[in-house]
């Protein structure tokens, strides 16, 4: 287990594998972790047992645990954001230990502020982009002539929409099934991170239409799951079809070719603080546990800072 010498606490290498093995069960059983996740912070971890046995070190401590992300961050090989997930990964894994009564306490305690990340401005699409995007599949369904493809371009059409119109993860909508969506009340249950419920209320009434229209579709698929949006075997849709679904939208509209699904919703956030949304009901809509996650939007939200700029800056009253 651990020792101590001179009053300062030894974590053998010899034992991390076991940590870390009870660690995946604590994430999967307590903590209700996707597998996703799971497997981020398995991967994490067992990088930095292949490090200490390569660099043959005994005992982990905070001296090496410096080492380890200094070296990280030197080699210039790894975005400071991916860094950073490492030191949380790390902090919270012996923060673990510690609570277990495996260790007597945290070597990686106060250091963090050296690996904090430089805050990136969301990318977002314009609003006139997200009219050209949500425009695309009823365009497109213009030419197409068999069923299935037409029921296949309905349900596109109402995942595309979904994605926007709520500011999902594509994570979360894969995951909506039946049971969580009332389309009488207008709301769908999603289960965030750490399978975090929030309820969400789909506010147009376009949308709803899309999604009773595919719900009419979807039954020719001969469901086989309960999920809301299925593929051709009537399985639930994976996150790499709703990239590949994204994609094909994203070029037949002709907006940005760098954007992603996850652009939709940075934009939904952005432009609901544009329309006069505060941060605090923008933040509970996301699923963000900490506000400041939700104000980086305000970054990207212009609309306000042109009013105030506008009417307030004194340079606009300078005769020069």
């Amino acid at each position: 287990m651990t020792s101590t010498s001179g009053g300062i606490m030894r974590l053998s290498t010899s034992n991390l594998n076991t940590y870390i093995k009870q660690y995946e069960t604590y994430l999967s059983v307590e903590r209700n972790l996707s597998l996703k996740s799971i497997k981020a912070y398995l991967s994490d971890l067992n990088r930095l047992v292949e490090w200490l046995n390569t660099k043959n070190i005994h005992d982990v401590t905070r001296e090496n645990l410096r080492m380890y992300l200094e070296q990280l961050n030197s080699e210039h090989t790894l975005k400071d954001s991916t860094i950073k997930r490492k030191y949380i990964c790390f902090k919270a894994f012996f923060s673990y230990l510690v609570q277990n009564g495996d260790i007597v306490e945290s070597p990686i305690i106060g250091f963090g502020k050296k690996f904090k990340t430089a805050r990136r401005i969301p990318k977002t699409l314009s609003v006139s982009e997200v009219e050209k995007l949500l425009n695309a599949p009823q365009e497109h369904m213009k030419q197409l002539h068999t069923s299935f493809r037409r029921r296949i371009n309905l349900r596109n059409d109402a995942i595309i929409e979904l994605l926007y119109v709520i500011g999902i993860r594509i994570g979360e909508l894969v995951n909506i099934d039946m049971e969580h969506i009332d389309l009488e009340e207008k709301t769908v249950l999603i289960f965030g991170k750490g399978r975090k419920e929030r309820l969400l209320y789909i506010s147009s009434s376009e949308v709803i239409h899309k999604i009773k229209t595919w719900l009419h579709a979807r039954e020719h698929f001969d469901p086989q799951s309960d999920a809301l949006f299925l593929n051709k075997y009537g399985d639930r849709l994976s996150i790499y079809s709703i990239e590949d679904i994204y994609s094909k939208y994203r070029d037949l509209s002709k907006v940005s070719k760098k954007s992603t699904p996850h652009y939709l919703r940075h934009s939904f956030a952005t432009h609901l603080l544009n329309n006069g949304a505060d941060l605090r009901s923008v933040q509970e809509i996301l699923g963000h546990t900490n506000v400041s996650t939700t104000q980086i939007y305000t970054e990207v939200s212009v609309e306000r800072k042109k009013d105030v700029l506008s009417r307030f800056n004194p340079r606009n009253n300078l005769k020069v």
